[in-house]
């Protein structure tokens, strides 16, 4: 799938803000199944700093230095994005989750991809045992990783309600999971906390959804804003593989990936500080479109259907 991807963020401020420093998590991430055709970044008013560079984990971070009093500040981000899909999971080629947790407590790899980077308490994800007992009823002696991760995303989608405004980035992790509500940031780092807990490593993803899904396809929670889901380490053999919590899906060619990090702060769009007195305001637009291949020949014209029959599939 070939996406195009519009996201404007504009901050308002009660009055003139003379100094604000900021970091800019907007443009998505060359990686496997992913490829960026293009990527801009535009910011009004100009920075009088801009510095592009990767963090620790392979995201693209725009460190921002603003000197010229301005009321607001209006971050444009575009791309052209290629997502494959993911491998076949039929028949389930993953190994035992026990198997998991033993070859992550025994690793010794300190890359930002490896599973060790992912394994422990982080500054938004605290383990609790509540929810380590409540994942645990996935993951029963036998089970695969793979079995158990998606038993896990559906019974976050069969028990949680999705409900915006009932939470915001600083709920504390262990409200949203006493509440059973919230949206896919709560989801995701409840999912990781209780994997955690199992000594199974899981990492939080911040991306996009497809705006307007295809025919024959609910239209999935999310898409008018960032996203987030969780990836999963499922072994040596296919590595990081991506759920969907708050769709109840493995994340698939409908997922674009922007950041990924150990929880929210991670992986946050836009961070950092600023002087300013007064109320102040948050708008952002999201756009994600799928976009023609302008390489790809034109396609022959298909035959009408009579006969009633449905012909598209519903996820």
């Amino acid at each position: 799938m070939r996406y195009d991807i519009s996201h404007v963020t504009v901050y308002d401020w009660g009055v003139p803000v003379p100094f604000a420093d900021c970091r800019v998590r907007l443009t998505p991430v060359e990686r496997p199944r992913q490829h960026v055709l293009t990527a801009r970044l535009v910011l009004e008013p100009v920075a009088a700093l801009a510095v592009d560079g990767l963090d620790f984990f392979g995201n693209h971070v725009l460190r921002t230095a603003f000197r010229v009093p301005h009321r607001r500040l209006t971050i444009r981000s575009t791309a052209t994005v290629v997502v494959e899909p993911p491998p076949s999971l039929e028949p389930d080629p993953t190994p035992v989750w026990t198997a998991i947790r033993e070859a992550t407590a025994r690793s010794r790899g300190l890359l930002p991809s490896d599973p060790v980077q992912f394994l422990f308490p982080s500054r938004r994800i605290a383990l609790a045992p509540a929810v380590t007992a409540w994942t645990a009823e996935s993951f029963p002696e036998g089970r695969t990783i793979l079995a158990g991760a998606l038993d896990l995303t559906r019974r976050i989608w069969e028990d949680f309600t999705y409900a915006p405004g009932e939470t915001d980035v600083g709920t504390p992790l262990l409200d949203a999971f006493t509440a059973r509500h919230g949206v896919c940031q709560d989801f995701a780092h409840v999912m990781i906390a209780g994997l955690r807990g199992l000594g199974l490593p899981a990492a939080y993803v911040g991306g996009y959804l497809r705006t307007v899904p295809p025919p024959g396809r609910e239209r999935l929670e999310g898409a008018d804003a960032m996203h987030a889901w969780v990836e999963v380490w499922c072994g040596a053999t296919l590595g990081w593989l991506g759920f969907d919590p708050t769709n109840g899906i493995v994340a698939a060619e409908d997922h674009i990936v922007v950041a990924v990090g150990r929880d929210y702060s991670d992986v946050s769009p836009v961070s950092g500080v600023l002087v300013t007195t007064g109320a102040q305001g948050l708008s952002v637009a999201v756009d994600v479109v799928e976009s023609p291949d302008p390489d790809a020949a034109e396609a022959p014209p298909q035959p009408v259907t009579t006969t009633g029959e449905p012909t598209g599939t519903r996820r």
